[in-house]
């Protein structure tokens, strides 16, 4: 099991960094993105460029506060949450990521993959929040 957290601050508001995280609709800010199918109010699947699945299960919506979900696809299963809080600096955000890798040739790269896509979805993060 792997488990990797990124911890930032963004100076704007909550309710903007919310907003944007959890948009199941506009996600054009998202580099790494292709597209999102939404399912239900719970379910929907991301897909990257490179057209690969992600099904993900939304666990806990706590607005403004805490967000889970559950994520599975060909190469992985795990639990992501973030964690949200306003300060008199802006918001800060911790994203926490624990995943199980299923196939073993790529577990000696998972982490160094995932504390990358972090810090990508970090930066497409404060750009879009700072416009």
């Amino acid at each position: 099991m792997i488990i990797s957290t990124i911890h930032t601050l963004i100076p704007t508001n909550l309710q903007t960094v919310w907003n944007t995280v959890t948009s199941l609709n506009d996600y054009g800010w998202r580099s790494d993105l292709k597209n999102i199918e939404v399912h239900s109010s719970s379910s929907f699947t991301e897909y990257t460029n490179s057209n690969v699945p992600t099904l993900f299960t939304i666990t806990l919506f706590k607005p403004f506060c805490r967000y889970e979900f559950d994520m599975k696809n060909e190469n992985f299963i795990g639990h992501w949450t973030g964690v949200f809080r306003e300060t008199a600096n802006g918001t800060e955000i911790i994203f926490t990521e624990t995943i199980t890798i299923k196939k073993w040739w790529l577990r000696p790269f998972a982490k160094i993959y995932i504390k990358k896509q972090q810090r990508r979805y970090i930066a497409d993060l404060k750009k879009q929040c700072l416009k």
